[in-house]
């Protein structure tokens, strides 16, 4: 059993339907112990950066992850999950983020004189293997809306890259933890392919 972390932001559903769509089990909770005994987590989100932290602490969901990533189990983060994970974000008050893995989530610049928030599909530039990557053609296309992006600190996490003007880290890994910045939900048969992926992974992760 997947379960999708229900804090109150997103489109949760989406991510439950494209599981159930390619024939596994996922549920959306905010039931702690369901949480904790699921085979696998999905932290999705869309919003404000601050907004989702500030929900996160009020329900004691931050303990959680903590947890999670303690015992190892498999955790993918999608959006705004992806951000959470990191340090801090320059979005509202420079807010801290969970600090799971390294790195700073930045507004796109005004300079760069392109729309913003980035909407709609762009292609992966593939950096490395990847449990999320395996099988995909080249450089696939995904469905991105975000107007922040992560930079990375530590660059043997980034598994993909995508192009809005600069270089957008938008897949990362690094042990039990999974995330992109795109919705693999609205990726067409790529984003589900990317989620099979991800699902494989876990049945592997529990024998």
């Amino acid at each position: 059993m997947i379960a999708i972390i229900d804090y109150g932001v997103g489109n949760l559903r989406s991510v439950e339907k494209a599981f159930h769509f390619i024939g596994y089990d996922a549920a959306v909770t905010s039931d702690k112990e369901f949480i904790l005994n699921a085979d696998a987590v999905v932290l999705p989100g869309v919003g404000a950066f601050a907004d989702a932290m500030d929900r996160l602490k009020a329900m004691e969901m931050d303990k959680l992850i903590y947890r999670l990533v303690e015992e190892k189990k498999p955790l993918l983060g999608i959006c705004l999950g992806l951000q959470l994970l990191f340090d801090c974000s320059e979005e509202g008050d420079s807010p801290r983020g969970l600090g799971i893995l390294k790195g700073s989530v930045r507004r796109i610049p005004d300079k760069l004189r392109l729309k913003v928030p980035h909407m709609g599909w762009n292609k992966l530039d593939i950096k490395r293997d990847d449990v999320l990557l395996k099988d995909l053609p080249e450089n696939p296309y995904v469905y991105f809306v975000h107007s922040y992006y992560l930079k990375a600190e530590e660059k043997e996490d980034v598994a993909a890259t995508a192009y809005y003007g600069i270089d957008i880290d938008v897949v990362v890994s690094k042990g039990n933890i999974f995330a992109t910045q795109f919705h693999p939900e609205k990726s067409g048969d790529i984003g589900l392919k990317i989620l099979d992926n991800f699902a494989k992974h876990i049945s592997k992760v529990a024998k």
